[in-house]
């Protein structure tokens, strides 16, 4: 029997800041780029159009039954816990929604924090002498600053001089306080590395935070590792439903 793949709906957070949408659509276009053959749709929980609420009613007016949706997020927090599932919740009955992982931890996001920062000026001989600030945008979740933590310690065993966290929000340290630390420490050099997909309020906070780095890196955005991660997540969640569908038919 041939079962027609679930369509990827990509859950955004949504921003005033233009630069936020431009760059989530720029990374579904990569993701589209990556697998011609899958439907990628994108949706935003708040400010931006089309909301998730609005996707999910349409695809069950076309038909659509299975859906993976995709929280576009780094870490387990809030959004992924409690606003991402209550949206779901509230879709139309016939669709069938599995919600996939979020992004991170994932080597993948290591790797593109890596090539920002090659993009942005240091080279691979550079490590041992530099310091990297891990720059999220913070959360009051203990679970999503401790996978920051836990990131920034499996950073630094790959060659940098060191590795500290820091926060735009809501935890401690912040980005200025992080670089001053990697100063105190000796580095020769500190660069500032955003853990944040796309521009807005707490990046720029970042970026101000950096002021007295040598290097400031971009944030993710439409990396290539970014990308693929999606798909990864998409293919994990897709299998997870499809093997509960046969345990189910099989029953």
């Amino acid at each position: 029997m041939h079962l027609r793949k679930p369509v990827l709906l990509v859950v955004a957070h949504g921003s005033r800041d233009p630069r936020h949408a431009a760059t989530v659509h720029a990374l579904v276009r990569r993701v589209r780029a990556l697998r011609p053959g899958l439907r990628v749709e994108t949706g935003f929980l708040d400010f931006n159009i089309p909301s998730v609420q609005g996707v999910l009613e349409s695809l069950a007016a076309e038909g659509v039954r299975d859906v993976v949706a995709l929280p576009l997020l780094l870490t387990r927090a809030f959004h992924a816990k409690a606003d991402i599932p209550a949206v779901l919740r509230e879709a139309p009955p016939r669709l069938r929604i599995r919600q996939a992982d979020v992004l991170g931890p994932s080597p993948l996001l290591l790797t593109a924090l890596e090539h920002r920062l090659y993009e942005a000026g240091l080279n691979p001989a550079d490590k041992s002498s530099t310091g990297v600030v891990l720059a999220s945008a913070g959360s009051s979740d203990p679970e999503a600053i401790a996978v920051i933590a836990d990131i920034a310690r499996e950073w630094w065993h790959t060659g940098w001089c060191a590795v500290r966290p820091a926060f735009a929000s809501a935890s401690l340290p912040r980005t200025e306080d992080a670089v001053r630390e990697l100063r105190a420490l000796g580095c020769e050099r500190v660069a500032v590395a955003p853990y944040v997909l796309a521009p807005g309020r707490l990046p720029d906070r970042i970026a101000t935070g950096a002021a007295e780095a040598d290097v400031l890196a971009d944030v993710l955005g439409p990396a290539p590792e970014v990308a693929r991660l999606l798909l990864r997540r998409y293919d994990e969640a897709s299998v997870k439903a499809l093997l509960r569908t046969r345990i189910g038919a099989s029953a």
